[in-house]
């Protein structure tokens, strides 16, 4: 019995780490065949993708996956706790998948099956805790971080462990498997050498933030190390067509734009916007010029510059807390972005054992034959997530990608 592997990324950019995560995976595992799940033209620090959703599909199958599916933009621009649950409920949906694999801070499984535990139940005095930090105006992330430290007895072992970002989504990865009463079996692959957010980077790792840094400041030699010669080779080809779009300052003043014409209610019916955020967000953005100045304008204890960034995408791209709410509510489609061989016959596969499941290799076909409006309104997002992405290309800014831009297939 053949053995399926599945992986969430970002791939931005794919580099070493991914790569070893990769193979380390597969060997842990011992699968036979490997899905991953990516994030397409937007990421979940509510930032852009260096390069497209196809260029980075392209660069994961040459690098030994299988089969490439893009999470929606609804998922893959929202908080770890729904990022992590859009993606398993892709995964779970398939019916094929053994595994799945993350890297993390913390290579214990059952450390952090058992803050997963706690989050998923929530008992009594967790939440009484949670309640009590939050009363502190703290952001939700560090509050959540203290009140469970109180809820086990302040052991700093997992105080390290909730202040690190991929330690977080692996617990909302196993959070979810189990909302979902899923049977794919979690593994996690220590990540090392280098943090998710650090610019610094050793011998031939470095972050794909540290990598994003060189990329914008045109260090190009140094680069060519910390990649692997697909990633590196289709990088420049993107650079030299003028199709980086290396972060969200990019669109800066489009954001500046949409949120200076909303209304007050309009800013107050964007996800994550509460408690009379809307306001300083509209008197901030009557006097900025930079998403920069607007970001330390609005920022505070409470609200996170990742979740600041969120809110101001979300704008820029016209969700709203409906928009999210049918996203916590609806199966997603499964979109195929690229398969080799193998991916191929996983596709096949995956429509026998599940035939319900929606599979799109042509969005057009899917438009002009779906009947299902909340499939719809998600694929909507996609495509205008795509249109807003490609005003951040110097060079033919094209629009309505997702209907000219072929499935990628590697022989």
């Amino acid at each position: 019995m053949s053995k399926v592997l599945g992986i969430i990324a970002e791939y931005n950019p794919f580099h070493n780490g991914h790569l070893y995560h990769l193979e380390k995976s597969k060997e842990l595992t011992g699968c036979d065949y490997t899905i991953a799940i990516i994030s397409g033209n937007f990421t979940q620090r509510g930032s852009t993708s260096l390069i497209d959703k196809w260029e980075k599909a392209k660069i994961a199958l040459l690098n030994g996956v299988d089969l490439v599916i893009e999470l929606p933009v609804l998922y893959s621009i929202s908080s770890s706790e729904n990022f992590a649950d859009g993606n398993v409920k892709i995964l779970n949906s398939l019916g094929v998948v053994d595994y799945i694999s993350f890297g993390s801070e913390c290579d214990d499984i059952n450390i952090l099956n058992k803050i997963a535990d706690i989050l998923y139940s929530e008992p009594k005095d967790f939440k009484d805790f949670l309640s009590i930090e939050l009363k502190k105006g703290l952001s939700f992330p560090k509050a959540r971080e203290n009140a469970l430290l109180k809820y086990i007895n302040e052991d700093k072992t997992f105080s390290n462990i909730l202040s690190s970002p991929n330690n977080i989504l692996g617990i909302e990865y196993l959070k979810a498997l189990k909302k979902y009463n899923s049977k794919i079996n979690p593994v996690c692959v220590h990540r090392f050498n280098s943090e998710y957010n650090s610019n610094n980077f050793s011998d031939n790792i470095a972050s794909s933030t540290a990598i994003r840094s060189l990329v914008k400041d045109g260090n190009f030699d140094i680069i060519k190390d910390l990649v692997p010669f697909e990633t590196y080779s289709i990088l420049m080809d993107n650079v030299n067509n003028g199709h980086i779009v290396s972060d969200l300052s990019v669109f800066e003043k489009e954001i500046i734009y949409v949120l200076r014409k909303m209304s007050i209610d309009e800013i107050a019916n964007i996800p994550d916007v509460s408690e009379g955020l809307e306001f300083s967000i509209k008197n901030a953005v009557n006097s900025c010029n930079t998403l920069n100045e607007l970001l330390n304008i609005v920022k505070s204890k409470r609200y996170t510059l990742t979740r600041l960034q969120r809110i101001f995408l979300y704008a820029l791209l016209g969700i709203t807390k409906k928009d999210m709410e049918l996203s916590k509510n609806v199966l997603p489609y499964v979109r195929v972005l690229g398969f080799n061989e193998n991916g191929k016959n996983l596709i096949s596969e995956i429509s026998k054992k599940n035939p319900n499941v929606q599979i799109i290799t042509s969005v057009k076909r899917f438009v002009d034959n779906n009947s299902d409006i909340n499939l719809k309104g998600l694929l909507d997002k996609d495509i205008f997530a795509t249109n807003v992405y490609t005003l951040g290309f110097k060079n033919n800014s094209e629009s309505n990608l997702d209907f000219k831009n072929r499935i990628i297939h590697i022989d």
